[in-house]
């Protein structure tokens, strides 16, 4: 899977700048930059050096080896030449893999060997042009003295034309220039009824974050600039804390932080465009270049033969095994959430087995706030902060535990166990101690946070009794959300490429009638993210596997309008727009707009 939109994430209303700037290179700039990438630059080459030591240590092995070898030689080959298959090994997240951050100096080392063997070329090529330019004479041109008349342009000094100001200059371009900075900058403004969106893309090996622009009065939506990222995003989470200040600065700008495959956390401006580097990096501290280096691996014995004159196969040197520690991540991020009460402190779980906490007001480099490493038995799957509660942590892994704690006292929490493994979770903006769930399995369940029991470890959760259990998707739920201004209207999206809208109602004596609304098609294939608007009742984004985004305006929809319109009337929702309500990214040679399959 090459092309996809993993993740989402809309920008509230007003929220980003009116003008964005250019990202500028400034000696302040430089320094900053330099003092973020020295340690992925010292990895690299510490990469680099191990991996030609590696190497070395294959071609001594194989020296004296006769016929036959073939079979019994090593199917991976080189270090340097296998960096790209340790890449994609690192993908799966198996513990017996590399690390994703091991596949980012992997690809940095093949990277590198491209580069040196492209300045040997060059040098070449240098060479023979100067040796072309030798005939000329070209050191001694100026001492050479001239014996006729003035030529060109100015042989006639009386055939120039003086012209009193800049305007009646053909010549002179400045207000052109003025005009066209003027263009720019009036096609680069955010107006403050515009909805912005983040989507973490990835098209043909390469990654990116594209912000859209959404119009919904003239249902136009657009890429207003996009910034490209080292490594697959897999999460984003919106925040408006500016890395580096203190919460009482009070400061508040358009930020995005971004969970990729690597153990960093990148969080980026919104408000630059043409951005190079981020703002801030949450990760592992630069490594000190005067630090002990690794020791140098011994060398590898001849293969040996067996009692029938057969050779052994060589046994391949085991890869060390990153441990997790209490300072950072060390495996692929999958889930962040930023606690709006406490602007300073960002939730990050991770492939790792740990969920950690981030202090934003602290130096890029320093290490994670606290860290929770025995909550749950296997990749972290989501965390998320209750809007409510400011200090409680909700989070789910792959071992089907969900667990509820108190970040303050991790060991008092809660936790249930379900029946597959957690996908997607959330709060219940309507019941701040109500949470939903999605699964593996294509089911729903919701719980009530006070009604489960006390689990120190992950052996001791048991499972817990929900509230209500549906049956949403016949595979994977891999995105749900609850619509935050329209009460019992929830939204699931699954790898049958179908999204479905639910109502949610609560009857008499506490029970649920729990009924399908809608279910729709988008053409955006599997669907990876789903999410309401935080301005617009009716407006919801949805991508998946197809790697293009779509806006559904639902209430266009006559289920949508019959189980919620006293709501949307009541908020002010106007039902004025025909059609199916469906607005995407147009190409310029695309004529046709797409009208989508609905129940």
């Amino acid at each position: 899977m090459t092309s996809l939109i993993s993740s989402l994430s809309w920008i509230p209303r007003g929220a980003a700048a009116q003008h964005p700037t250019k990202y500028a290179v400034d000696a302040s700039e430089l320094e900053r930059v330099q003092g973020l990438a020295k340690g992925q630059l010292d990895a690299a080459k510490m990469e680099l050096e191990l991996a030609k030591l590696l190497e070395d240590e294959d071609g001594v092995a194989d020296e004296g080896e006769g016929e036959g070898d073939e079979d019994w030689e090593d199917e991976d080959g080189s270090a340097a030449e296998n960096a790209d298959e340790d890449a994609d090994m690192a993908v799966d997240g198996d513990e017996g893999d590399a690390t994703a951050a091991a596949a980012a100096a992997a690809k940095r080392i093949k990277a590198a060997a491209k580069g040196s063997a492209g300045a040997g070329a060059g040098a070449a090529a240098t060479k023979g042009d100067e040796e072309d330019l030798a005939i000329y004479d070209l050191d001694n041109y100026d001492e050479e003295e001239s014996g006729g008349v003035a030529m060109g342009a100015f042989s006639n000094i009386k055939g120039l034309t003086y012209y009193g100001n800049n305007d009646e200059d053909p010549y002179i371009t400045l207000e052109s220039k003025q005009e066209d900075a003027e263009l720019e900058r009036e096609e680069l403004e955010v107006r403050p009824t515009d909805n912005l969106l983040v989507a973490a893309k990835t098209e043909d090996d390469i990654s990116q974050l594209e912000i859209y622009v959404y119009d919904d009065r003239e249902e136009n939506l657009y890429v207003h600039h996009d910034l490209l990222l080292p490594a697959m995003p897999l999460c984003l989470e919106w925040l408006d804390f500016c890395p580096g200040r203190t919460e009482a600065d009070d400061q508040k700008g358009n930020y995005v932080a971004v969970g990729t495959l690597d153990p960093e956390i990148e969080i980026w401006s919104l408000d630059v465009v043409d951005g190079l580097y981020p703002d801030a990096i949450l990760g592992p501290p630069p490594k000190d270049p005067n630090a002990p280096q690794p020791e140098e691996p011994a060398a590898a014995a001849p293969a040996s033969t067996d009692a029938s004159g057969k050779k052994k196969k060589k046994k391949k040197a085991k890869k060390p095994k990153v441990v997790a520690n209490a300072e950072y991540h060390v495996d692929a991020i999958l889930s962040l959430s930023w606690n709006r009460s406490h602007r300073n402190l960002l939730a990050s779980s991770s492939a790792d087995k740990t969920i950690k906490l981030w202090d934003l007001s602290r130096p890029t480099s320093s290490p994670a706030l606290r860290s929770f490493d025995t909550l749950h038995g296997d990749k972290v799957q989501s965390v998320m902060w209750n809007p409510k509660e400011p200090t409680v942590l909700l989070s789910g892994a792959w071992d089907g535990t969900v667990r509820v704690f108190d970040s303050r006292a991790p060991d008092a929490g809660v936790g249930t166990k379900v029946d597959s493994d957690v996908e997607c979770l959330r709060w219940d903006p309507w019941e701040p101690a109500s949470f939903l769930v999605s699964m593996e399995n294509g089911c729903v369940q919701a719980y009530d946070s006070r009604m489960l029991a006390v689990a120190k470890e992950p052996s001791s959760v048991q499972r817990g009794k929900s509230l209500w259990t549906l049956a949403a998707h016949d595979s994977s739920v891999a995105s749900l959300d609850i619509n935050p201004l329209v009460r019992g209207c929830i939204v699931t999206g699954g790898t049958d490429n179908m999204v479905k809208v639910w109502n949610v109602a609560e009857q008499d004596g506490g029970k649920r009638n729990i009924s399908l609304v809608t279910a729709r098609d988008l053409g955006v294939g599997k669907v990876f993210s789903a999410s309401y608007c935080p301005d617009d009742p009716a407006t919801l984004a949805v991508a998946g596997s197809k790697a293009n985004l779509q806006i559904w305006d639902t209430s266009t929809n006559a289920g949508v309008r019959a189980a919620f319109g006293d709501q949307l009337r009541a908020l002010g929702k106007e039902f004025n727009k025909s059609g199916g309500g469906i607005v995407g990214v147009v190409d310029d040679d695309e004529d046709e707009d797409f009208s989508g399959e609905e129940d």
